[in-house]
C-alpha cells in the first residue's frame, strides 16, 4: 500500500503542479463535478478545552484547526450537520468520526472508527484531478485514490460508494523507492483493500492515463493483489488502446489491463463496463508456482453482468485460479483492430492457458493450475479469433451462453461444452463453431452436448481423443462435423441438416471411433471420407456408424478408406466405396435415389457387404441395388443382400 501521509498535508509545490498543462491528455468529457455535503463555512466558536469524554461534537460550521494538534479525551464522537474540520490533526482515544468530515487536510490519528460504515467519495475533499491531466498528476490520481480506499477501510468503512468521478490513472510508472524497481502491475495499480465494497455507477468514469512515449509495460486501474472478500460493483473502466503509443516492434503483447486479480479470494466483480483495454481486460493470476511452498492460489472469483467491448489482445486472461464464475457478461468485438493498433495475439474473448512442463524425467510440472470454471450466460459477438479458447484446465463448464463467433479447447479434461446457442455472425460465418483438439494424456471425459448451431462453414471438429459429442442439432451450416486425427470419439444422437457434407474426413486419419444415432440431412454427402486411414500404419484403425438416419438423396462415400464398419444405418440416398480395405457394411437399409444402392469401384481387400436391405433405386434404368464395378472383385464378399 501507498504511503497515508499525503492526505493531510496541502503543500504549494501540489497546487502548482495541479496548474500545469503542457502535457495534458484530451479524452474526456466536460466533467460534471459531484459536490459534497459540506456546504457551512460559518467558523466554529466552540473554545477545545470543554471537550470532555464520552462527549459528541455536532460539526455544523467550518472548524480550522490552524495546524494544531488536538488531543481529544476518551470516546469523543463527531456527527456531520453540514460543516467541515480541516488543516490540523485530530488524535483519538476512542470514538467516531463522521465520514463526511475525512478531507485530504484533515490528519486522523489514534483509536478511532467511522460512525458508519458506509464511506460516500468526493474527489474535490481529496485532492484528485478530474479530467484532462498530465501523467504526473493523473500518478498522484492513482496513489491518492488508493489511499482513500485503505485509510476509509482502516477506519472501519466496509461499503465505499462513488457517483461522479471522471479521472485518469497513470499506471504505468513504478512507484517504489526501494533498490527493487521492477514493474509489478498489480502493485502499480489502485489496490483494494480486503472485506470491502466498492460500489460505483453509470456516472463513474476511471480511464488510463495513455503513455506517449514506447512504454512496453502495462498496469491496470484496479487490482485485487493477495485481498479477499472484495465485492467491485457499477461504473465504467477505460483503456488506451487507441490513444497508447505502441512501440514499432510490438509482438502483439504490449498494453495495459483493466482489472488484475493476482491471489485473490472471494472477489465478485458485478455490472462494470470496461471498454478499450489495450491488453486485455481482466488478468487472472495467482503469486507463486503450483508445486512450490509459497504458492498462493486465486480462489473464488465471481465476474457477472459486465460489458467488456474493444478489448485488445482477449477480454479475460485466466492463467491461475480455481472456483472461477464468468456469468451474464457482454463481450463485444473482442481483439478487433481498431484505429490505433492491429487487435493483438490471441483475440478470443477468454483465454484459460495456464503454464506447465515436464521436467528432465518427464514429470509433468504445474507452473499454473486452472480448474473448476463454470461459463454460463454470457453473450458474445464479433471476437476475432472466437469467444473461448481452454489451452489447458481442468473441469470447466461452459453452458447456456449465446455465442457469435466459436469455441476451441485443447489440453484439457473435464470440459463440458452444453446447451449453449451457437449463431455464426459476421466473419464467422466462415469457420466453424467448435473445435475438439489436443491429445495427450491429460486429455480425456470432455464432452460436446445439447448446443443449437447454427450459420457456420463447419458446425463441429474434432481432432482430440476420448471427445463425447452429443445431442447437439447443427442446422444451416456448410458441413456437420469433421474427423481429423481424432481417437476414442464417441459422436451419438446428433441432429445435422447442412448445405454440404454430414460428416467429413479427407486426408486424415481417426481411430476408436463411434458414430451412432445421429440423424443427417446433407446437401453434398451425408458421409464423405477421402483418404481416411489409408495409410499403412493405420491398418488396424476403426470406425464404426451403427444406427443412423441419413436421409435426403444424397450418398455415403468411402474412398481411399480403411477400417470402416457401417451397419444397421438407414440411407435415403446411396453408398459408394471404392478403393477400400477392411470395411464392413451389414444390416443396413438403402433406399437409392436416382444412384446406385451400393456403387463398388476401384480396388478392395477385404470389403463385406452383407445382410442389407436395398429398394430398387429410382431414376434411369442404369442405377442398380449393387453396382460391382470393382477391378478386384476376390476382395470383396457379398452375401445375403436384398433387393426389393
Amino acid at each position: 500500500m501507498k504511503n497515508l501521509k499525503y492526505f493531510f498535508f496541502c503543500t504549494i509545490i501540489s497546487s502548482i503542479i495541479s496548474c500545469v498543462n503542457d502535457d495534458n491528455f484530451d479524452n474526456s468529457p466536460e466533467i460534471e463535478v459531484d459536490q459534497p455535503e459540506n456546504i457551512i463555512t460559518t467558523p466554529c466558536n466552540f473554545d477545545i478545552s470543554s471537550i470532555t469524554e464520552n462527549t459528541t461534537i455536532i460539526i455544523d460550521c467550518l472548524w480550522d484547526l490552524n495546524g494544531s494538534n488536538i488531543t481529544l479525551p476518551k470516546n469523543v464522537n463527531f456527527d456531520f450537520n453540514g460543516g467541515d474540520i480541516i488543516n490540523g490533526t485530530l488524535d483519538f482515544s476512542g470514538g467516531t468520526i463522521d465520514g463526511r468530515l475525512l478531507n485530504y487536510k484533515l490528519n486522523i490519528q489514534g483509536d478511532v472508527t467511522l460512525k458508519d460504515s458506509t464511506f460516500r467519495f468526493y474527489a474535490v475533499r481529496w485532492d484528485i484531478k478530474e479530467g484532462n491531466t498530465t501523467s504526473e498528476i493523473a500518478l498522484q490520481n492513482t496513489e491518492k485514490f488508493e489511499n482513500v480506499l485503505f485509510l476509509t477501510h482502516q477506519l472501519g468503512a466496509t461499503t465505499f460508494q462513488v457517483d461522479k468521478f471522471d479521472a485518469f490513472f497513470e499506471v504505468t510508472k513504478v512507484t517504489s523507492t526501494t533498490s527493487n524497481q521492477n514493474f509489478y502491475p498489480s502493485l502499480e495499480a489502485i489496490n483494494i483493500p480486503s472485506n470491502f465494497h466498492l460500489i460505483m455507477t453509470g456516472n463513474t468514469h476511471l480511464r488510463i492515463f495513455p503513455g506517449d512515449t514506447h512504454n512496453r509495460i502495462g498496469g491496470a486501474i484496479f487490482a485485487v493483489r493477495d485481498a479477499s472478500n472484495i465485492t467491485v460493483s457499477g461504473g465504467n473502466l477505460h483503456g488506451d488502446r487507441d490513444q497508447r503509443v505502441f512501440s514499432p516492434d510490438d509482438n502483439g503483447l504490449e498494453g495495459s489491463y483493466l482489472f488484475i486479480i493476482h491471489s485473490g479470494k472471494n472477489i465478485i466483480i458485478d455490472g462494470l463496463n470496461f471498454e478499450d483495454g489495450s491488453a486485455g481486460t481482466f488478468a487472472i493470476h495467482s503469486f507463486g508456482f503450483s508445486f512450490n511452498p509459497d504458492y498462493n492460489p486465486t480462489m473464488n472469483v465471481t465476474i457477472k453482468n459486465c460489458v467488456i467491448k474493444n478489448s485488445r489482445r482477449m477480454a479475460i486472461a485466466l492463467t491461475d485460479g480455481r472456483d472461477i464464475v464468468i456469468e451474464g457478461n457482454t463481450f463485444i468485438n473482442v481483439g478487433q483492430p481498431s484505429v490505433n493498433t492491429d487487435g493483438g495475439e490471441v483475440g478470443y474473448a477468454i483465454n484459460i492457458e495456464p503454464d506447465r512442463f515436464r521436467d528432465d524425467n518427464g514429470v509433468l510440472m504445474e507452473r499454473q493450475k486452472v480448474f473448476d470454471v463454470l461459463i454460463k450466460g454470457n453473450t458474445e459477438r464479433g471476437s476475432r479469433g472466437g469467444f473461448l479458447t481452454l489451452t489447458i484446465g481442468q473441469d470447466i463448464t461452459v453452458t447456456e451462453n449465446n455465442i457469435g463467433t466459436r469455441v476451441v479447447y485443447s489440453f484439457v479434461s473435464g470440459v463440458k461444452i452444453t446447451k449453449n446457442i451457437f449463431k455464426a455472425l459476421d466473419h464467422a460465418v466462415d469457420s466453424w463453431a467448435i473445435f475438439a483438439a489436443g491429445t495427450g494424456v491429460t486429455v480425456f471425459n470432455n464432452e460436446i452436448a445439447h448446443n443449437i448451431i447454427e450459420g457456420y462453414s463447419l458446425g463441429i471438429a474434432t481432432g482430440s481423443i476420448d471427445a463425447y459429442i452429443h445431442d447437439n442439432s447443427i442446422a444451416n451450416c456448410g458441413s456437420g462435423i469433421q474427423l481429423n486425427k481424432a481417437t476414442k470419439a464417441r459422436i451419438y444422437d446428433n441432429t445435422i441438416t447442412v448445405s454440404k457434407n454430414g460428416i467429413q474426413g479427407t486426408n486424415t486419419y481417426s481411430n476408436t471411433i463411434e458414430i451412432k444415432g445421429n440423424t443427417i440431412t446433407s446437401g453434398s454427402f451425408h458421409v464423405y471420407f477421402v483418404h481416411m486411414n489409408a495409410s499403412e500404419d493405420h491398418d488396424q484403425y476403426n470406425i464404426l456408424f451403427d444406427s443412423n438416419s441419413f436421409l435426403g438423396t444424397r450418398r455415403v462415400t468411402f474412398s481411399n478408406t480403411n477400417g470402416i464398419t457401417f451397419t444397421r444405418n438407414e440411407i435415403i440416398g446411396g453408398m459408394e466405396i471404392g478403393n477400400a480395405k477392411n470395411i464392413d457394411v451389414s444390416l443396413n437399409n438403402i433406399k437409392p435415389n436416382e444412384s446406385d444402392g451400393i456403387r463398388l469401384f476401384g480396388t478392395h481387400n477385404n470389403t463385406n457387404i452383407t445382410n442389407n436391405t436395398i429398394s430398387e433405386p429410382t431414376g434411369a434404368d442404369q442405377y442398380l441395388c449393387i453396382n460391382n464395378d470393382t477391378i478386384t472383385p476376390n476382395g470383396i464378399l457379398l452375401v445375403e443382400n436384398k433387393c426389393n
